[in-house]
């Protein structure tokens, strides 16, 4: 396919928006799609000689590469930092999760880039940040909520920490607040014309998420104890309870009106809707739940429950969660090729996002996308022949695909 190819456009609030994403694993990846689907263009750049991600996954599953254009670029060479340099000059944004000092090894550091293009909004992901004692060290979701006190929250009260997936600091704390920090940075670009730095770490992220809890505790109603709250299983009120069937309901009635709707259908005792909040009923009112709950299966009470304001639901297991009619009624779920995930989130009232799928070969030809930034032909073989430039990853695997017989 020749270099003219042109992209298909895409929508979305950000179509117009060109990214560069150094790859690498979790929030990054994630914020790079969330930004690919609301219109961004996102070239993901692969570093030769890096190591294969420890979770290898086939092409249509893999939504780190979906909705991008790859380049597989040697960092090492001269050449190589020096083509990543000359292609964000033509960008809005450049994100990246290395640790500190990583990019500026190579010399690709904030200094370097904003020099070629001041105006690049240039975000950093980390565990720790990008400075103090802890920045050089590795970790993962489960070390970063351990430092921010998160993990220590999460739990039955008496037994251990119990890690949340890794939502809460790789997603939660970083992708999202990447995104949301780059966003801030693009908004105050519209009035300064100028770039800068974004500086996430994923610590700092999920404590952030837990202010609400830091104030609730400043104010005394909150214990720096595991399970003894209103929010985390302490209240019977807000807890799981598992059916006849060995499934499981969540229970969320906070408010005195939604309980006492709660209280009428389960039956439960007047004394407890009169007492909801006295903490000296809670383990006889816990019990007189769980007696309850468990005569019926959890299909039975979310039938007695669906069209109620006693805030109790099925918890659905996450194929469950695909076919529920709420969620099938918005399309909260869509086919991407063989992969059904959610949709793009959030939805605007105009600009429609554009779902990600397995980048087309033209996305994996090297001239094709150097196209894009203003590279002829020439300069970009060049590059093959220097080392800098190489095929990617997804390009090697459908040319492999191809001499097997099979069609991409």
């Amino acid at each position: 396919m020749s270099a003219e190819v042109a992209l298909q456009a895409k929508t979305g609030p950000l179509a117009g928006l060109t990214v560069i994403e150094m790859a690498g694993l979790g929030p990054v990846p994630l914020a790079g799609l969330m930004l690919s689907e609301m219109g961004a263009e996102v070239l993901r750049i692969e570093r030769a000689g890096s190591s294969q991600p420890f979770l290898a996954l086939p092409d249509e599953y893999d939504i780190d590469c979906h909705g991008r254009s790859i380049l597989r670029i040697d960092l090492k060479r001269r050449e190589g930092a020096e083509l990543v340099l000359r292609l964000a000059e033509k960008a809005d944004m450049l994100i990246e999760g290395f640790r500190p000092d990583v990019m500026e090894r190579f010399g690709l550091g904030p200094d370097a880039v904003l020099a070629r293009n001041p105006a690049l909004i240039y975000g950093r992901m980390t565990g720790f940040g990008q400075d103090g004692p802890l920045s050089g060290r590795a970790g993962h979701d489960i070390t970063y909520l351990a430092y921010s006190g998160v993990l220590h929250a999460i739990g039955q009260q008496g037994g251990r920490p119990v890690p949340p997936l890794n939502l809460v600091a790789d997603y939660g704390g970083g992708a999202m607040m990447l995104v949301a920090g780059a966003l801030a940075a693009l908004f105050e670009r519209s009035r300064s014309g100028k770039g800068q730095v974004i500086d996430a770490a994923m610590t700092e992220g999920a404590s952030m998420l837990a202010t609400p809890v830091h104030a609730l505790m400043a104010a005394g109603l909150w214990s720096d104890t595991r399970g003894a709250n209103l929010l985390d299983s302490g209240a019977p009120f807000y807890d799981t309870y598992e059916t006849a069937d060995a499934r499981h309901v969540a229970v969320g009635c906070l408010e005195p009106r939604f309980f006492a709707e709660f209280a009428r259908l389960l039956p439960l005792d007047q004394i407890f809707v009169r007492g909801q909040y006295d903490r000296n009923l809670w383990p006889q009112m816990r019990a007189a739940i769980a007696d309850r709950v468990g005569q019926k299966t959890r299909d039975d009470w979310d039938r007695l429950f669906a069209a109620t304001d006693a805030c109790v639901a099925p918890v659905l297991s996450l194929r469950e969660a695909r076919d529920h009619p709420h969620n099938r009624a918005r399309n909260a779920f869509l086919k991407s090729g063989a992969l059904e995930r959610p949709a793009p989130a959030p939805r605007f009232s105009r600009s429609r996002p554009t779902l990600a799928a397995i980048p087309a070969d033209h996305d994996c030809q090297a001239a094709t996308v150097l196209a894009r930034f203003g590279l002829s032909e020439s300069e970009t073989e060049a590059l093959f022949k220097s080392g800098a430039l190489l095929k990617s990853e997804a390009l090697l695997k459908s040319e492999a695909l191809v001499k097997s017989g099979v069609k991409g």
